[in-house]
């Protein structure tokens, strides 16, 4: 019995969806500007060394209807030809995400630990300093 490999047993993962960097927030404005994105459907957001990324779950139109070859494979983009079996999204586990925002509550509650607790300590410096 001839034994599956990995590319036989695929189910297009890595084609139904794409992952865009985008610029590292730097103040709260930013941060809200990301919560925005988590506004709509099928988008997240995570933080992988260090940088940001934006990730789309949109299918691509040239994955067959049964959902794992490619239609046009031969004429595929560079993207697609570069990416290395590897990096495939088959292997099992999850990622080793730094962050990953799902929601906007994930984003809210985010935002508000790192501003807000900041803000506290802030206020907490200067009444010491004036007693």
């Amino acid at each position: 019995m001839a034994k599956k490999n990995q590319c036989d047993m695929c189910t297009g993962l890595c084609c139904r969806y794409f992952a865009l960097p985008i610029d590292t927030p730097e103040d709260k404005g930013d941060y809200d500007d990301i919560r925005w994105f988590l506004c709509h459907k099928d988008i997240t957001v995570f933080v992988e060394d260090g940088d940001w990324y934006i990730n789309i779950k949109n299918k691509c139109r040239y994955l067959s209807e049964k959902g794992h070859h490619c239609r046009i494979y031969n004429k595929r983009p560079r993207i697609c030809r570069q990416y290395s079996h590897k990096d495939c999204d088959y292997v099992e586990g999850e990622y080793d995400f730094e962050l990953h925002f799902t929601s906007t509550r994930q984003m809210e509650e985010y935002i508000k630990i790192k501003f807000d607790n900041k803000r506290t300590e802030k206020q907490k410096a200067k009444k010491k300093r004036k007693q």
